[in-house]
C-alpha cells in the first residue's frame, strides 16, 4: 500500500508528463509547490515507485515516466475531473442549438466538436440501427435497368440502396411491388426486413408472379449487406500528431485498429453502460498496447443505447476526457430522446 507521500509524487508525477511528454526528475518536482520535499527525498520515493512497478526509467534521462500500472493507480485515485471552461462549455452546447438537425448530423458534429476539445481521436457508434422500425419505404427508378430502395426509420435513420431490375419490367409493376412491401414492413425492426421481404416473394410465387421475384431477390440481397453500424470519426488523424507516435510501428498499429473497428465495432468497443477506461494491455490489442480508450455511454430514448469513445495516448488527460464526456453525454442522450419523440 503507497504512503501519502509516495501517492503525491506519483500523481505529481503522472501530470506533468501528461502535460509535457518529457520524463519527470526528482529536482523538477521539488519545484512545484505541491511537493513539499527535497530533491533526495523525492528522489528516493520515485526509485521506491519504480520499484513497486509504478514508474519506469527511461534510456534517455535520468528522468521517470509512468508505467501502465501508474496509470491505472492514477486513473482509479484521481481527485475530481477537471472544471470545464466557459468557452468548453458553450461549444458542447452548440452542438445542440440547431433543432432541425437528424440524429446522425448531431452524432457527427459530436465527435467533431470532442475531438477539436480533447486533441484526441473520437469515435461515436451510433444506436443499434437495426432495431429501428420503419417508417417509410420507397423505390425510386434510376434508368430502366436500376432503382434505389429508400428506407426511412421512426428515428430519422435512411439507407440507400441501389438495386438492379430485369430490364423489361415495368412502372406499374414496380409501384405494385412497393405497395405490397409497405403493407409488410411499416413498424418492423430493420433486421426483420429480410424474412418479411422472403415471406411476400413466397405469396408471389404462388401467384406466378415470377418477374417480381428477381427484384425482391435483389432488394433482399442489397438490404442484408453492409447491415453493420457505421462508426462516426472525429478527428481520426489527431492521434498521429502526439509524440508517442512518432514512431511509424506505433501509428501503424493505430491505423490496423482503425480498420478492425471499421468491420466490427462492437468488439472492439464493448457495449459497457457507464464509464470505462481502459489503459494499455487492458485494450487486449498489441495495436493498442500504447494507448488508452475511455468510453461512455449516451442513451437513445428508453431502450436504444450509442458509445462515445476517445483514444490517445497512455499519457491522457484524463480528468479533461472525464469531465467532457460528463458533460456531453447527459445533453446528447437528452437531445437524441427529443429527436426521436418528435418523429
Amino acid at each position: 500500500m503507497l504512503t501519502e507521500r509516495q501517492i503525491l509524487i506519483l500523481q505529481v508525477t503522472v501530470d506533468d508528463f501528461i502535460q509535457t511528454a518529457q520524463p519527470v526528475g526528482s529536482r523538477q518536482l521539488s519545484k512545484k509547490e505541491l511537493v513539499p520535499f527535497s530533491p533526495a527525498t523525492i528522489r528516493n520515493e520515485m526509485a521506491d515507485l519504480e520499484e513497486l512497478g509504478y514508474l519506469e526509467k527511461t534510456h534517455t534521462s535520468s528522468g521517470r515516466i509512468p508505467s501502465e500500472k501508474g496509470y491505472r493507480y492514477y486513473v482509479d485515485h484521481m481527485s475530481a475531473p477537471n472544471q470545464l471552461s466557459s468557452d468548453e462549455m458553450q461549444k458542447l452546447h452548440s452542438i445542440f442549438e440547431e433543432k432541425r438537425l437528424e440524429s446522425e448530423q448531431i452524432i457527427r458534429k459530436s465527435a467533431e466538436i470532442i475531438a477539436e476539445l480533447t486533441t484526441y481521436t473520437t469515435i461515436l457508434l451510433g444506436e443499434d440501427v437495426q432495431k429501428h422500425r420503419v417508417r417509410k419505404f420507397s423505390m425510386v427508378p434510376l434508368s430502366s435497368e436500376t432503382a434505389v430502395s429508400i428506407i426511412v426509420t421512426d428515428h430519422g435513420h435512411v439507407q440507400n440502396r441501389l438495386v438492379e431490375i430485369p430490364y423489361d419490367f415495368k412502372m406499374v409493376d414496380l409501384e405494385r411491388m412497393v405497395e405490397q412491401i409497405n403493407q409488410h414492413v411499416i413498424g418492423a425492426h430493420l433486421y426483420e426486413i429480410p424474412s418479411i421481404l422472403g415471406r411476400v416473394m413466397n405469396h408471389l410465387i404462388e401467384q406466378h408472379e415470377g418477374r417480381m421475384t428477381e427484384v425482391f431477390e435483389a432488394l433482399t440481397q442489397s438490404i442484408s449487406e453492409n447491415s453493420e453500424e457505421k462508426v462516426v470519426y472525429g478527428g481520426k488523424m489527431q492521434l498521429f500528431n502526439q509524440p508517442e507516435f512518432n514512431d511509424w510501428q506505433k501509428a501503424r498499429g493505430i491505423l490496423e485498429f482503425m480498420q478492425q473497428l471499421e468491420e466490427h465495432p462492437r468488439t472492439i468497443v464493448p457495449n459497457s453502460s457507464g464509464l470505462s477506461i481502459r489503459i494499455g494491455s487492458e485494450n487486449n490489442m498489441d495495436s493498442m498496447e500504447n494507448c488508452s480508450i475511455v468510453t461512455a455511454t449516451y442513451s437513445f430514448g428508453e431502450k436504444q443505447k450509442g458509445q462515445i469513445a476517445i483514444i490517445g495516448p497512455m499519457r491522457m488527460d484524463y480528468r479533461r476526457v472525464i469531465s467532457l464526456l460528463d458533460y456531453v453525454t447527459g445533453d446528447l442522450s437528452r437531445e437524441l430522446t427529443r429527436i426521436l419523440h418528435s418523429k
